[in-house]
């Protein structure tokens, strides 16, 4: 049984409505736990690309990355959960784990089933909450993993 029915969200993956990229987070995260990510990436085989400015790197250490001076230009790591799937980290803060998913690429239960399952790994990898918020609408989740259900649940009511 999916996690979350696509007849029951669709309405929240309108990109007219929520915007076309999504805020999805980890609030309350450490550099241990972005560590725990970019080990989660490494290890899944899924395909990554991590980039500094235009520049394609290794992926490094998350400390590393974290502790980049001031004024640098943001890394980003792009991690494809399927073909034509991609999921892109920011590494903005060592406080919450912050990236974006284009919900033209999310459209139906195949594609929503393998966007739960990657909000799931990450969830219990980390023991926490994973969010997701409308493009720009931080702090008012849509969806997320709830690590007590064990399970990504609908959180918004519908209008």
């Amino acid at each position: 049984m999916p996690d979350l029915l696509w007849d029951d969200v669709a309405e929240w993956f309108d990109p007219k409505e929520m915007g076309t990229l999504p805020d999805l987070r980890v609030p309350g995260a450490s550099v241990a736990d972005w560590q725990a990510v970019l080990d989660l990436v490494r290890d899944s085989g899924l395909r990554y690309c991590y980039e500094e400015g235009d520049t394609v790197l290794p992926l490094p250490r998350a400390a590393a990355v974290l502790a980049r001076p001031a004024g640098t230009e943001c890394p980003n790591l792009s991690v494809w959960l399927a073909p034509n799937i991609v999921a892109i980290f920011r590494f903005y803060s060592d406080d919450e784990i912050d990236f974006d998913v284009d919900l033209r690429e999310l459209q139906g239960q195949e594609r929503l089933d393998v966007l739960c399952g990657f909000l799931r790994s990450i969830g219990r990898r980390l023991d926490k909450p994973v969010l997701m918020d409308p493009e720009g609408d931080h702090g008012y989740p849509v969806l997320g993993y709830d690590p007590n259900a064990d399970r990504v649940l609908f959180l918004a009511g519908s209008d």
